[in-house]
């Protein structure tokens, strides 16, 4: 690899102290409450990314103490089928998370699916209330991958208060809960996306650039600040292997502080998705707590 300007930004380290980090933390937790936390997905036919995923994520879970409770169901499953599921794994005390591996097969609606979810197991923090404590400020369960870039900036040292921050993409998923974080750490955001005239122009006012659209390579040398901090959220398989939305080969020579694809935001996912799960135990933990007082 050639040689680069910019620091990159390690998401495998810092996904791997966040583990560890929260494999004491449950540790603890059971210790203090002799329950362990639980993490309960559910998988709706054979695609075999979705599968490669969920299977990721149980092992995760073994390795810092979590339960993993493994839920798979036929692609013909129906939408009652699923909402039994849910309803039955909402019920249940020794399952703290749970999460709705997406895309779901046609003609069951995801986004209808994951809204049924408990929003205090919402681990994947997608549901409408969860979006709405979000958007308030108040205490509740975050998006994964946006929480995650939130400990990659702050451990690259990335003071946002009073910074420009630009997100380019509008999912729900991703970017507008990332906009929202980035708005709470008191950062001057804006949102750019396929209607946003002069994208690049927009992209340069950034001091924090943020890409989560999944066009291979998009965001070049001129349309980065120099000395930014730049967050590829992309990952785009092309016939010379994996890019993400960022020519980091360009940008990195611009940039102050570049992530890299693969091994940049990706393996945050997976970590901050057990540090919700441990998450929403305590928050349960604390309620009972508070009304057994």
């Amino acid at each position: 690899m050639q040689a680069v300007s910019a620091e990159i930004i390690d998401g495998k380290a810092i996904a791997a102290k966040v583990r560890a980090e929260v494999a004491g933390d449950v540790e603890a937790f059971v210790q203090r409450t002799g329950r362990r936390p639980g993490l309960a997905t559910i998988l709706v036919g054979d695609d075999p990314a979705s599968a490669i995923y969920v299977g990721g994520k149980q092992k995760a879970s073994r390795e810092v103490g979590i339960e993993p409770f493994d839920h798979r169901l036929p692609a013909d499953a129906t939408t009652e089928q699923v909402e039994a599921l849910i309803a039955q794994l909402n019920a249940d005390d020794t399952v703290s998370g749970i999460l709705c591996q997406l895309p779901v097969p046609e003609p069951l609606d995801g986004v209808a699916i994951t809204g049924l979810i408990d929003a205090r197991k919402d681990v994947d923090g997608l549901t409408p209330v969860s979006a709405g404590l979000l958007a308030l400020g108040r205490t509740g369960l975050r998006p994964a991958t946006p929480s995650g870039v939130m400990v990659l900036l702050e451990e690259a040292g990335v003071e946002l208060e009073g910074t420009r921050a630009v997100v380019i993409g509008r999912s729900n998923l991703f970017g507008k809960p990332m906009a929202q974080l980035l708005l709470g750490a008191n950062a001057t955001v804006t949102i750019a996306h396929s209607r946003t005239r002069d994208l690049p122009a927009v992209c340069r006012e950034a001091d924090v650039l943020i890409a989560a659209v999944g066009r291979d390579r998009m965001v070049k040398a001129d349309w980065v600040k120099p000395g930014a901090t730049v967050i590829d959220v992309g990952i785009n398989r092309s016939d010379d292997g994996l890019h993400g939305d960022v020519d980091f080969a360009e940008v990195a020579d611009v940039a102050s502080a570049i992530t890299p694809v693969p091994g940049g935001v990706g393996p945050m996912t997976i970590a901050m998705l057990l540090r919700n799960t441990l998450t929403a135990a305590e928050l349960v933990a604390s309620e009972q707590e508070v009304g057994a007082a």
